[in-house]
Formats: structure tokens, C-alpha cells, sequence
């Protein structure tokens, strides 16, 4: 295993959560190894691991993005992951919020509801 790997693995767990990682792994097969190697390499240990802003800003700006792009599956785990890295409630509703006046509200609703589950099983709401 590569450095850049090893490294983001590290940050995957301290930034998804252990349980996340666990399951990601217990489902890990010769077909989505190549991807999930990509990710832990490029999305976290090259990009999580950069030192020029904190990991808060970083859960913020994907749940900003992936608002934009209409994914609330993968909301609901940077959800979990902005909670992990420090995000209140307020910011993260905020963050949505901007997200739905640039990306349309039917990609925000879609977004607020995915969020709202997390928060929801977090104890937060």
C-alpha cells in the first residue's frame, strides 16, 4: 500500500466515522477495489490531507457541492461527516440553504430531507 493510500485511509476513518469505514470495507470486492482505492488516494490523501483549510470547511464545501450535483446518498454521509469534523446544525442548514438558491430548490429539498435523516439519527433534531 502507497503512502498517499495509507494516509487516506487514516482520514477517511477520523473524517466518515470507524463504522462507516467498517462497512465499507466488509463490502469492498474485485469490482469496486480500483474505485475505492482511488478515493482513499486522491479524495483523502491528497486532498483531505492538505493543510490549507480545516476539515469543517472542507464537510461544508461537499455538502454544498453535492447539493449542486443531486446526490443525497452521498449527503448523508458527509453529513455524518460534517457533524464528525466539528459543523453545528446552523451550519450546515446554512450551507444548504446557499446550495438550493444556486442549485435549485428540487436538488435542495432532496439535500435538507437527506441531511435531516442524519440529524435526526444523530440526535441532533
Amino acid at each position: 500500500m502507497n503512502e498517499k493510500r495509507e494516509t487516506g485511509r487514516k482520514i477517511m476513518r477520523e473524517v466518515l466515522g470507524e463504522d462507516y469505514f467498517q462497512r465499507r470495507e466488509a463490502s469492498t470486492n474485485s469490482f469496486n477495489a480500483p474505485l475505492r482505492q482511488l478515493s482513499e488516494e486522491m479524495a483523502f490523501g491528497t486532498i483531505w490531507s492538505r493543510p490549507g483549510i480545516p476539515r469543517k470547511y472542507r464537510s461544508l464545501l461537499c455538502l454544498a457541492m453535492l447539493t449542486a450535483l443531486n446526490r443525497p446518498h452521498e449527503i448523508r454521509i458527509h453529513t455524518n461527516s460534517a457533524l464528525n469534523n466539528g459543523c453545528t446544525v446552523e451550519e450546515i442548514q446554512e450551507v444548504l440553504l446557499q446550495a438550493t438558491v444556486y442549485s435549485g430548490v428540487p436538488a435542495g429539498v432532496d439535500a435538507f430531507r437527506a441531511a435531516e435523516e442524519v440529524l435526526k439519527e444523530r440526535g441532533k433534531l
